[in-house]
């Protein structure tokens, strides 16, 4: 298995942010081929130390890192990246890497 793990910084509108991403992002998201699996964060995120910088935190699997690949470089794929920066405006980092279940 393979991992998108995409971190998103506390946008200027939280409210805006949510009511797009789940409205019109996730459906996009979903389209693209090879998709395993797709979850998010549910309510704050915190850290040891109290509040943390981050929105939310989705997850998305894959089969190997040469499907993750292949998924962006679809339409489908390329459509989601496209549409990021529409909604994203607190900032997103994008981290790929090839899971185990310990």
């Amino acid at each position: 298995m393979a991992d998108l793990v995409v971190l998103y910084k506390t946008p200027t509108d939280p409210a805006a942010f949510d009511k797009y991403y789940f409205e019109s992002h996730v459906p996009l998201a979903k389209k693209i081929p090879g998709l395993r699996k797709y979850t998010v964060t549910k309510g704050p995120i915190v850290t040891p130390a109290g509040p943390s910088p981050l929105h939310l935190i989705a997850t998305l699997s894959f089969d190997s890192m040469a499907a993750i690949g292949a998924a962006f470089a679809s339409a489908e794929g390329k459509a989601t990246a496209a549409d990021v920066p529409k909604f994203a405006s607190g900032g997103v980092e994008m981290h790929f890497a090839e899971t185990a279940e310990v």
